[in-house]
């Protein structure tokens, strides 16, 4: 299985509107995304490359799978 690796926050963003994450607000360099039945609002930081930790916090509070992210993304 391929390895997660650090991509540009605009990728990780069309990840999120692919699942049905919608922008709430923004607040510096942050974007908050939210979807009806997810608890938590997701905090996107506008980085050129987001660390690997952030993109798997931001996948397990999105109840996003590993393989889904992957294949989401090949969708890009």
């Amino acid at each position: 299985m391929p390895r997660i690796v650090p991509i540009p926050y605009q990728k990780l963003v069309h990840v999120l509107e692919m699942e049905g994450f919608a922008l709430v607000r923004e607040k510096g360099d942050h974007m908050i995304f939210s979807k009806p039945g997810i608890l938590r609002p997701l905090v996107v930081p506008r980085y050129d490359a987001l660390p690997v930790f952030i993109i798997k916090n931001v996948l397990r509070t999105a109840q996003i799978s590993r393989e889904r992210y992957l294949e989401l993304l090949q969708r890009i």
